[in-house]
C-alpha cells in the first residue's frame, strides 16, 4: 500500500516543521485527532498512542516518531493495529509558492492476496488518505493563521 498527500503552506518552513513534529499540539489544532499519548519521550524519538476519527469512526495506533531536524523530516513507524509495519514520512520543501508538505505512507500487508486488497482500498484509501488530507488541511489553516505572512 502506497499513499501520498501534499499541500502548499504559506508560513516559514521551520515553523511548519516544528508544528508537524510536536504531536502534543495535534489534538489541539487538528479536530479529527482525539488524543496523542506519549509512552516514551525525547527530543528526537517518541513512542506514542495516536487516536483520530474518520467521519466518526474511531481509529487508534501505536507509533514511533523520529524527528530528523537536519533533513527536516518526520518519520513514523506503526507498531500495532491494522497499520502495523507502516512507514510514514513527512517532508518539507521550500518552493516559490510556499512550503510543500508531503506525507508518504508505505505498508506491505502481512496477508498476501486479501491483505493487499484491504491495505489498498480500506486502510489506504478509506482511512489513511482521508485522515492525512484532513491533517494537512487543518495544519495549513493553523500555521498560516499563526505564522503566515
Amino acid at each position: 500500500m502506497h499513499s501520498e498527500n501534499s499541500i502548499i503552506m504559506k508560513a516559514p518552513l521551520e515553523k511548519i516543521f516544528e508544528t508537524a513534529a510536536d504531536l502534543s499540539l495535534w489534538p489541539k489544532i487538528l479536530p479529527h485527532y482525539r488524543y496523542v499519548t506519549y509512552l516514551d519521550e525525547s527530543p528526537t524519538k517518541n513512542r506514542v498512542i495516536m487516536a483520530a476519527k474518520r467521519k466518526g469512526i474511531p481509529i487508534k495506533w501505536v507509533s514511533i516518531e523520529e524527528i530528523d531536524t537536519g533533513k527536516k523530516e518526520v518519520h513514523f513507524y506503526h507498531l500495532k493495529a491494522f497499520t502495523k509495519g507502516m512507514h510514514v514520512v513527512w517532508t518539507f520543501t521550500q518552493t516559490k509558492a510556499g512550503v510543500e508538505v508531503r506525507i508518504v505512507h508505505d505498508m506491505e500487508p502481512n496477508i498476501p492476496i486479501v491483505g493487499r486488497f484491504i491495505a489498498k482500498h480500506i486502510v489506504g484509501k478509506f482511512f489513511i488518505h482521508y485522515v492525512a488530507n484532513q491533517t494537512l488541511m487543518h495544519m495549513k489553516r493553523f500555521v498560516e493563521h499563526e505564522y503566515g505572512s
